[in-house]
């Protein structure tokens, strides 16, 4: 018996037992799907949170400050000091706080960012309407904001905001921009505040402490060396490390893969399990499939079928049933992650290397656990199958 018949054979033996065949693949299918599910999920959070933070601007360092007392935090001027190096091509110091912003009749409670007119290019902030902050605005503590598309349709509704005057805290402010639509990241919306002049800021909340500092690398080679003299700075001005942190856009990204890694290699293990127990249910099927076709064994036996032909046989009826099983599950699984991209708004992607690696490994489970029953019905003697009732 050739390979081509075996597979005949095989592919006859499944259509004579549809149901049984069905429920000795849906194993294997609910494994690979689930495979496929769980990685690309896993993938799919990763593409998304590192969209996130390459989002908000290129060779990015972030400076926090964590002083007590005295030493609480920066003056603007402290801040834009840290700017005055060699590789730094933006700065922008931000002063943040909870706020009521009112127009009319409605109120809303968001954040509040007073910077200045850099913080567009460091932080990759554009505008969808009007303008964004300009150093006049800065050097003359004007009372002008740009809302977050939140706070705007809170407001507003679907109407246009600029040139409008909404309260901050009581204070009149003008409406001079419309903030660009960011969407969510891990540390919440990034569309629910309102950003104002830093020096106004400094007034309005009766704060001229710094506590937040972004700087832009002009390239990524430069971002090592600006991280080591801006730590070295605020040193000399903390006196303590425990005072400050400093940390940049590829040290976060490179967290975030890794974490993200560890977290997709899991739910791959934890789906791979299944494939497992789908592989146990091939090898009871089989076993009874044995047992049921005793006779058949014993005819093929005698009238010439070699122990390696019945081997062969049952091998690959059991390799035919995974594979089937695999590419329905890798179906499955694809239509899977698309459902879930639409319900959760992420962007799912199947991976061809994985939707193989689940493939392949279904028609391992096939050939391992079909490789007893085979074996098996190999060697049973064809006096004692033909008597077999």
């Amino acid at each position: 018996m050739n390979f081509s018949q075996a597979v005949k054979l095989a592919i006859a033996g499944i259509r004579a037992n549809k149901m049984r065949s069905f429920l000795t693949m849906l194993g294997v299918i609910i494994g690979v799907s689930a495979v496929i599910i769980l990685v690309s999920v896993g993938q799919g959070s990763a593409k998304q949170v590192t969209g996130q933070i390459e989002s908000l601007g290129s060779n990015l360092i972030s400076v926090n400050i964590r002083g007590r007392g005295e030493v609480s935090g920066l003056s603007y001027q402290e801040a834009l000091k840290l700017g005055d190096r060699p590789g730094v091509s933006g700065i922008a110091p931000t002063i943040s706080s909870s706020v009521t912003v009112k127009y009319g009749t409605k109120k809303v409670d968001t954040s509040l960012e007073g910077t200045n007119e850099q913080y567009a290019t460091v932080r990759n902030q554009k505008t969808s309407a009007g303008r964004f902050l300009l150093p006049v605005d800065i050097e003359y503590r004007q009372k002008v904001v740009l809302l977050g598309s939140e706070v705007s349709r809170e407001l507003f509704g679907f109407g246009n905001p600029i040139g409008q005057e909404v309260k901050i805290n009581g204070v009149k402010f003008k409406v001079v921009g419309l903030l660009e639509e960011k969407g969510s990241s891990m540390g919440g919306s990034n569309d629910d505040k309102v950003i104002i002049p830093i020096t106004t800021a400094m007034r309005l909340l009766a704060n001229p402490q710094i506590s937040s500092v972004s700087l832009q690398a002009k390239s990524k080679e430069d971002v090592d060396i600006v991280v080591r003299q801006v730590e070295a700075a605020l040193l000399r001005k903390f006196k303590d490390e425990d005072n400050y942190r400093v940390f940049n856009q590829a040290e976060m990204l490179s967290t975030v893969n890794q974490v993200t890694g560890t977290m997709t290699l899991m739910l791959g293990g934890i789906a791979g399990v299944s494939l497992l127990v789908g592989g146990i249910g091939i090898m009871n099927i089989m076993l009874v499939s044995v047992t049921e076709r005793t006779r058949e064994i014993g005819i093929r036996k005698a009238i010439g079928a070699k122990r390696r032909d019945i081997l062969r046989q049952f091998l690959v009826e059991a390799v035919v049933v995974s594979s089937m099983g695999g590419i329905l599950g890798i179906i499955v699984g694809m239509l899977g992650s698309k459902a879930i991209g639409t319900i959760m708004n992420m962007t799912m992607t199947v991976s061809p290397g994985v939707a193989l690696l689940a493939f392949s490994f279904s028609v391992l489970v096939g050939i391992f656990f079909g490789l007893f029953p085979a074996n098996k019905a190999s060697r049973l003697k064809p006096i004692d199958a033909l008597r077999f009732e």
